[in-house]
């Protein structure tokens, strides 16, 4: 399957499985909206995180990585798929993700996954699966950042054209996504 391909199939089981209209819902940023994306609906099908997996590969290919990462919960099921996938395409990329605050517990960890040691002057993608204004993905980013860890780059599923992209661009980020709201509103 082409990647064109997979971006179509992918676009149709967002229709079908994560994307409403009509009745207004709170999203993360506060803001309400009268079309909602419900993400983790895809993310738990296997196909549709498979495509999630490679469409995202192929636009970590374009610029450096060393390790994916992104905010709990939504990028969770992303950043898994993408290392799982990266291990089987031979070109493997490690995973963190980050907590939005830290545990209680055990390490008191904010940041799980490959150890930050190990990538302080090394460069993370950070993914999302929704981005509205920005505000999620960059307390991933600083946390990140302040671990010694370069982020100049945030590819998300779909960006709601709500403003994240300038906020992003502010903050030395570029943002990319593989559907955005205009694909889907009406």
């Amino acid at each position: 399957m082409t990647s064109a391909e997979k971006l179509a199939r992918l676009k149709e089981i967002v229709r079908e499985r994560s994307f409403s209209e009509g009745e207004a819902k709170t999203l993360a940023s506060g803001r309400t909206s009268n079309f909602y994306f419900n993400m983790k609906m895809t993310m738990s099908q296997p196909e549709g995180l498979v495509l999630i997996a490679d469409l995202m590969l192929d636009k970590l290919a374009e610029g450096p990585c060393d390790v994916v990462g992104g905010l709990a919960m939504g990028a969770v099921p992303i950043v898994n798929a993408i290392s799982l996938r990266s291990f089987q395409i031979g070109t493997p990329i490690p995973l963190i993700w980050i907590r939005k605050e830290a545990k209680e517990h055990g390490t008191q960890a904010t940041i799980e996954g490959e150890d930050m040691a190990n990538l302080v002057g090394k460069t993370a993608v950070m993914v999302e699966d929704v981005t509205t204004t920005g505000g999620s993905v960059m307390k991933a980013i600083d946390a990140v950042r302040a671990n010694g860890v370069t982020v100049d780059r945030v590819i998300t599923i779909v960006d709601r054209l709500e403003g994240a992209e300038d906020a992003l661009s502010a903050k030395g980020l570029s943002l990319t996504c593989l559907l955005n709201a205009d694909d889907f509103r009406s």
